[in-house]
């Protein structure tokens, strides 16, 4: 019996313009009526999520969380509590705001506990923003020091040229030294966490708080930064458009995509 289901949002559990399919809340809410956790684990901010909590069942429920920002924070949804943090380094995120700017062209996101600022803001990247209902602070100039006395739970790149996207990875692991984590998603961000944060992890550190052992957790994603939730969980499942390395790592891949792929594994390994 698996007591915790953690699914990541973007072209896993949503649709490509945001929303989730009536199949795949109602096999969520079936699993939870069960007493099965279900954590989104996504690398967006938690406050972005609330509208999907609400159709779940979840929001502002005790007991019940969210893992964001690739893990670089595990939520409690009553309150919004932070009940665990992992964030970058002032040195680190100053050093990799620094490495992205020198890729024209490229939008460059700051995140902090409940903000998300964006400087050179691409058009491509404002309406990908707007179908998932993000908001944020378009930044004016590139001063860092504006986030000097604030946690920053990760910087990130948009690009939708693979090459450019490639060189700045490179470029971050040149620059950091293997102090941090990169992950690319959707197939046009380039994500950095703190050295050792990652949505696997956060997982793991959430379950053991709730008493529920890794083979008790099923886990679904579609990109590269869920490579390290799928490999710590006792069940990975794919979702039918998961990227090559996800599909290699699955012990289950759904015939269906984001439709209703979420829905089919829980009918599979929960429900049925």
């Amino acid at each position: 019996m698996y007591k915790l289901i953690t699914s990541d949002l973007d072209e896993t559990l949503l649709r490509a313009d945001g929303s989730i399919s009536a199949d795949n809340v109602a096999a969520i809410k079936a699993a939870t009526k069960m007493g099965v956790k279900f954590v989104p684990n996504t690398g967006r901010n938690f406050l972005t999520v609330q509208p999907l909590l609400e159709q779940l069942g979840l929001k502002q429920r005790v007991n019940e969380y969210v893992i964001s920002y690739n893990g670089g924070a595990v939520v409690e949804n009553a309150g919004n509590q932070v009940i665990i943090s992992n964030a970058l380094t002032y040195d680190e995120a100053r050093k990799v705001f620094a490495t992205f700017l020198e890729f024209p062209n490229t939008s460059v996101h700051v995140y902090t506990i409940d903000q998300l600022y964006i400087y050179r803001l691409r058009d491509d990247d404002r309406r990908y923003m707007q179908t998932r209902g993000v908001t944020f602070t378009e930044m004016t100039t590139s001063n860092f020091e504006q986030f000097s006395d604030q946690p920053i739970m990760k910087v990130i790149a948009m690009n939708p040229a693979e090459e450019v996207r490639h060189q700045m990875y490179a470029a971050i692991e040149r620059n950091l030294q293997g102090t941090v984590n990169i992950t690319y998603s959707s197939g046009i961000y380039v994500e950095v966490n703190h050295g050792g944060v990652d949505k696997g992890k956060a997982v793991l550190d959430l379950a053991s708080r709730l008493g529920i052992k890794a083979d008790e957790i099923m886990a679904l994603g579609d990109n590269s930064n869920d490579l390290a939730m799928l490999k710590a969980a006792g069940l990975a499942v794919s979702v039918a458009n998961g990227i090559p390395e996800v599909k290699a790592v699955a012990d289950y891949v759904t015939t269906a995509d984001y439709e209703n792929g979420v829905a089919e594994a829980i009918h599979k390994f929960v429900l049925d």
